[in-house]
């Protein structure tokens, strides 16, 4: 029997969908289950069953109840994606334009700082869009104070790429 969670549960408000959709997937492909939310599959019935377990169990009860006559797996994550796949549209320009706006020198600390780059661009990766490490360091070695510029200097002729 299932109880404990593997991860949290997808809310009905959908605040959480794109970071359940990632954990969802990694945990069906563990699982050898992953084929089960792919059109046009082959899957066993005993194991779009079990994904279809696995899935409700990580669903919001009041979602259960919306989803209680599905009983393919691949139906109900078209339906989830359905209801909940436009939130993309909020989050990605809002992460965009926090990313544009980022600046080092901003913050007091660098913890403070990695952690909102860390956050940003996890949603834009959630959303498809890859920040890589090059791009990371560039937008600090942009954004650092006028009083740095020697520092963002020596940075760049070192070649860093972390």
């Amino acid at each position: 029997m299932l109880s404990k969670l593997e991860f949290v549960a997808l809310d009905i408000s959908g605040k959480n969908y794109l970071s359940w959709v990632l954990d969802a997937e990694i945990h069906l492909t563990a699982k050898g289950l992953c084929d089960c939310i792919i059109k046009g599959n082959k899957a066993s019935s005993q194991d779009k069953a079990k994904a279809m377990i696995f899935l409700c169990h990580h669903l919001d009860e009041s979602l259960k109840v919306e989803y209680l006559t599905v009983k393919d797996p691949l139906e109900l994550w078209i339906g989830l994606k359905g209801m909940y796949d436009h939130l993309k549209t909020m989050v990605l320009p809002r992460a965009r334009y926090e990313w544009m706006h980022l600046q080092f020198q901003d913050y007091k600390i660098v913890i403070e700082y990695n952690s909102v780059v860390f956050r940003i661009t996890s949603q834009l990766k959630l959303c498809g869009e890859v920040i890589k490490y090059e791009d990371m360091l560039e937008k600090i070695l942009t954004t650092f104070h006028a009083s740095n510029m020697i520092l963002q200097h020596q940075y760049r002729e070192k070649g860093f790429k972390k």
